[in-house]
């Protein structure tokens, strides 16, 4: 019988310095030698799940969005794996990340173990224990961490291919079993093929500033952290914690097809809807442009355009655009809408342009297109001495 394992803990290049191959590198290769799954968890990071998604696309394979951290304030633990398994817990992993950098310069980060407790435990949660870590310290954290994430906590299982894998599998079963939770297999990858090592060796020198010859410790010791044939993985790691790896992956259905634009709610008043709200200022925008009637020419126009911004929905990108130039005139900041905005008669009754459509052979479908599947670009220009108060309103 064919073995079904998921690759839960990958970090890619995206990992700076720590990791010798690209997502999409990983996500190909684990399609190729039948893996169920696979998690890209870069370290405090998710900046390589889009290449990811765009190969797990390409290939048909499951992907699953993940992170890895170090807790700066618990050293019993190795690391803890999250991942996301919904919109919502995304957004909640990309909160824990912006939270991890923002209090440390650029390039490092910081999370302690009360950042994944004071929250809703919607991610889920794999901790991977210190090998000599003090027996008290990491019960105190596991027991911590299985409280908060209950049926969403799992303690992971990492070997090493060295002479105390047995040693660490067998502590890593006494724990799962005090704690009565599930044990899972966290094969750590760093490189898709092991012809990688000496590329990952040169990373680990450069990170460390040291030569390749002086790594000694520092360096991976061996070239098995690599994506290995699922009956590889089936000779070193118990079968249950195999299964594991496929009860986890079938309970991450995020997706990045997922994610969309989202507006702020305040550009549409509460009596209207954003369809309702566009058609009344273009209409409204009709009447002061052409103050001696409008031409049942640009009507038509008006029709034709709203029909498709109201069928590819973007309704609250042409509002939230004619809410910042309403603000810029308002303030007296000069602003000039530009660029292939100029096709659309929509823009001009906004005020987002200031050029006529109907007075020239323009092309509304050079501006949007249903082909693209993605909001149109309207580029507007700010007076250069003003444009931080632009920003500065938009933040608020």
């Amino acid at each position: 019988m064919k073995l079904s394992y998921a690759a839960l803990h990958c970090l890619s290049n995206f990992s700076f310095l720590r990791a010798a191959s690209h997502p999409e590198e990983l996500v190909k290769r684990a399609a190729e030698i039948g893996y169920s799954a696979i998690a890209i968890t870069d370290e405090c990071s998710v900046a390589g799940i889009v290449r990811a998604h765009v190969a797990a696309k390409e290939v048909g394979i499951s992907l699953i969005t993940g992170s890895e951290f170090v807790l700066s304030d618990t050293p019993a633990l190795e690391r803890v794996v999250l991942y996301a398994t919904n919109r919502r817990s995304y957004g909640d992993l990309c909160e824990l990340i912006t939270l991890a950098r923002s209090r440390t310069e650029k390039g490092s980060y910081r999370l302690n173990l009360c950042d994944l407790l004071n929250r809703e435990p919607r991610l889920l949660c794999v901790a991977l224990a210190s090998r000599g870590a003090h027996h008290g310290d990491l019960l105190a954290a596991v027991s911590q961490l299985r409280n908060n994430f209950l049926e969403s906590f799992w303690l992971g299982l990492s070997l090493r291919y060295e002479e105390d894998d047995s040693a660490s599998l067998r502590s890593a079963q006494i724990l799962a079993e005090t704690f009565r939770c599930p044990l899972i297999a966290m094969e750590r990858v760093v490189m898709h093929s092991r012809e990688r090592k000496p590329l990952l060796d040169i990373l680990t020198a450069t990170r460390e500033h040291e030569c390749v010859d002086s790594l000694g410790t520092k360096a991976i010791c061996n070239s098995e952290s690599y994506l290995k044939h699922a009956v590889q993985i089936e000779e070193r790691y118990p079968l249950e914690a195999i299964f594991e790896t496929i009860n986890l992956a079938e309970r991450c259905t995020f997706s990045l097809d997922e994610l969309q634009y989202e507006y702020p709610r305040e550009v549409v008043p509460d009596n209207e809807t954003p369809v309702t709200y566009l058609r009344k200022l273009t209409y409204r925008g009709l009447e002061d442009r052409y103050k001696d009637g409008v031409p049942k020419k640009v009507i038509d126009m008006v029709e034709h355009e709203l029909r498709i911004i109201e069928e590819l929905r973007y309704e609250a990108f042409f509002l939230t655009i004619y809410d910042v130039v309403v603000f810029a005139k308002e303030k007296g900041i000069l602003c000039q809408g530009r660029g292939s905005a100029a096709n659309s008669v929509v823009c001009f009754c906004l005020g987002i342009t200031e050029v006529d459509p109907a007075q020239l052979q323009t092309l509304f479908e050079r501006f949007i297109s249903r082909e693209r599947k993605e909001p149109p670009d309207i580029d507007v220009d700010f007076e250069h001495e003003r444009r931080e108060e632009v920003i500065q309103y938009l933040y608020k």
